[in-house]
């Protein structure tokens, strides 16, 4: 019977299965590796691992973990081989391996198998197994492939424990790297010298050019030591540009390598420009905590090949085993104010530390407001409600009976001396006019006709009569003549909308319009009879209108008139205020807002109380 596969075709296989079993890559090339050299050793068609997950008795927990081919072909007995995989697996999980015929090839005595074995793993839960397609193979050859298979099945437990003792053997390393750190670190008494101590040490164990360790001070790192370096000039561009290097990695409070890895996070746009700046190849930044704080940097670089994770997490231990004893060494070098005062900074971290923070903090801000509201002193202002007045101010009035005929003016316009503001209808007045004139003239006639015939009293009752006509007719013009209002001074319209009346009548001595002038208005202020024991003549006073409550104007009390007026079942003292302010064009005299007069300084405790207090001792007074 013909072998399954010639010893010259074997021969790679077996040596890539004795390469596998010391094999201490990571997992991601071993087990595609593993699965084609136990395919090309069984003279297989078709390879792949299926997984099991622990404790789970459902099939669809399979998972395929890797899968070799020759050819890649996907043809009925592959689809057959597929559909197999469930029931295969559940049946080597439980026998330790299995041979599957699955259906005949063109030639009578040779068969499609299916070969499975059990991979033996370094936990009894876990799983594995590996499922190979066999082509046009006899039935003994198929037994022989599966017993190949089954030599194999030990390998992967073989590579877990090569692993495992390779990860001891790199955790020992770490230690030891740590320890040996430790022990130059220990035997240094000056920080600067354990520093240096340090950087070389680190230098030397994984092989850099240059080592440098930054310190935080006053919120930026400062470079203390570079391996190899006892002096150098810290005002020096590279110097500034390691700095800037090394905060970058302690604002992200993450090691940082350069050139970074596939799929990093952090952000190294600084180490980037050091690196080409300086030629440094690659860079690793490891941050040195002190209580889950960076306070340290320490920047490693070399030109001959990139670091590798283990080498940064051995950086990371001896980081942190060094960091306490450097820091302790860091503060003994200082002089004892800057001990002192150190100290007290770490007694007032305990004492506003995460520890019943919050406890802490209300109790700090109750503090701070009663302190605030017993001793300290703010402005107190008295408020009242204003009004803008004006001392000269005048009612122009009706002069006669008559209708309105014309209104040339509104509330808020400016006039000027003489303008005319509203016209009488005078046509009753002119036909008066008219007739006073035609009664005049007639009876001038009558006198003059009685003279002629000497009849002294016919004369005498015409010339009466004349006279009479020709006072009607003085009156009449006079009328005539006031029929149009004026302005009697340049000021502004306060009352006496007219022009919805326009032919309505108005009566002699009816108050048409009220007009005022600018200059000279003043503030008149009412105040609470509450308050105003607490303001004086000359006191500074605020105004706000209320049209413009943004715009605040300075004014001064000017007058506190002695009696008092009831007002809302309140009352009140009118006080008047000298505006100190140039008044703005927009003012008008009938304008209101709110005024504050100042009175005094107070604590803050007497503002929000004094009025409780005046009220309690009120109504408790006996």
């Amino acid at each position: 019977m013909a072998e399954i596969v010639s010893p010259s075709e074997t021969d790679p296989a077996l040596k890539e299965i004795a390469r596998l079993r010391r094999f201490t890559g990571p997992p991601a090339e071993f087990w595609p590796a593993f699965i084609a050299a136990a395919s090309a050793l069984a003279g297989a068609e078709r390879g792949l691992l299926i997984l099991k997950a622990p404790g789970d008795a459902k099939d669809h927990s399979w998972k395929k973990m890797s899968e070799w081919t020759q050819n890649g072909r996907a043809d009925r007995t592959v689809l057959t081989f597929n559909q197999q995989l469930i029931e295969v697996g559940q049946k080597t999980a439980q026998t330790g391996s299995l041979l599957l015929e699955i259906e005949q090839s063109a030639i009578p005595e040779l068969k499609h198998y299916i070969a499975s074995v059990k991979l033996v793993l370094n936990r009894p839960e876990d799983i594995c197994i590996a499922v190979f397609l066999l082509l046009s193979k006899t039935e003994k050859q198929a037994q022989e492939a599966l017993v190949r298979l089954q030599l194999t099945a030990d390998t992967p437990v073989s590579y877990l424990a090569n692993s495992s003792t390779n990860q001891a053997k790199a955790e020992v390393e770490k230690f030891a790297v740590s320890i040996d750190t430790m022990t130059l670190l220990n035997s240094e008494k000056k920080f600067l010298g354990a520093a240096l101590s340090f950087c070389n040490a680190v230098a030397t164990r994984y092989h850099c050019d240059r080592v440098s360790l930054g310190w935080l001070e006053g919120g930026y790192i400062r470079l203390k030591t570079i391996s190899r370096t006892e002096r150098f000039d810290k005002n020096m561009a590279a110097v500034k540009a390691l700095e800037f290097t090394m905060e970058e990695c302690l604002d992200q409070d993450d090691e940082i390598i350069f050139p970074s890895p596939e799929g990093s996070t952090f952000v190294s746009r600084d180490h980037e420009k050091f690196a080409s700046q300086n030629a440094s190849g690659n860079i690793a930044s490891i941050p040195i905590r002190m209580e889950k704080e960076a306070v340290a940097v320490l920047t490693c670089e070399r030109q001959e090949r990139p670091f590798t994770a283990s080498e940064l997490q051995q950086l990371r231990l001896t980081c942190d085993q060094a960091a306490r004893r450097l820091e302790d060494l860091r503060q003994q070098d200082c002089w004892i104010g800057k001990r002192l005062a150190q100290a007290a900074q770490v007694q007032f971290a305990k004492a506003l530390g995460p520890e019943k923070t919050w406890i802490k903090v209300f109790a700090i801000l109750g503090a701070i407001a009663l302190g605030i509201l017993f001793f300290g002193h703010f402005r107190y202002r008295v408020e009242g409600n204003f009004i803008l007045k004006s001392d000269a101010m005048a009612y122009l009035t009706a002069p006669f009976d008559g209708y309105i005929k014309e209104v040339n003016v509104r509330p808020g316009d400016s006039v000027k001396t003489g303008a005319l503001l509203l016209q009488i209808n005078t046509e009753d007045l002119l036909l008066e006019e008219a007739s006073a004139q035609a009664d005049k003239v007639r009876y001038e006639r009558e006198s003059e006709k009685a003279r002629a015939t000497n009849g002294l009293a016919e004369m005498r009752i015409a010339s009466a009569l004349a006279d009479q006509s020709n006072a009607r007719l003085d009156m009449a013009r006079h009328r005539i003549q006031q029929a149009g209002i004026r302005a009697t001074f340049n000021g502004v319209m306060v009352e006496g909308d007219l022009r919805e009346r326009i032919g309505a009548p108005v009566k002699q001595g009816d108050a048409l319009f009220k007009m005022t002038k600018l200059e000279g208005i003043y503030v008149e202020a009412e105040i609470n009879q509450r308050d105003i024991h607490q303001i004086a003549v000359n006191t500074p006073a605020e105004i706000a209108f209320v049209s413009q409550p943004k715009l605040k104007y300075q004014a001064q009390v000017e007058r506190i008139y002695p009696a008092a007026s009831a007002k809302e079942n309140e009352n009140i003292f009118i006080v008047r205020c000298k505006l100190i302010d140039k008044p703005d064009l927009w003012w008008r005299p009938g304008m209101s807002g709110l005024v504050k007069i100042d009175a005094g300084h107070r604590t803050l405790f007497w503002i929000l109380t004094h009025r409780t207090v005046d009220f309690l001792r009120l109504w408790l007074w006996w």
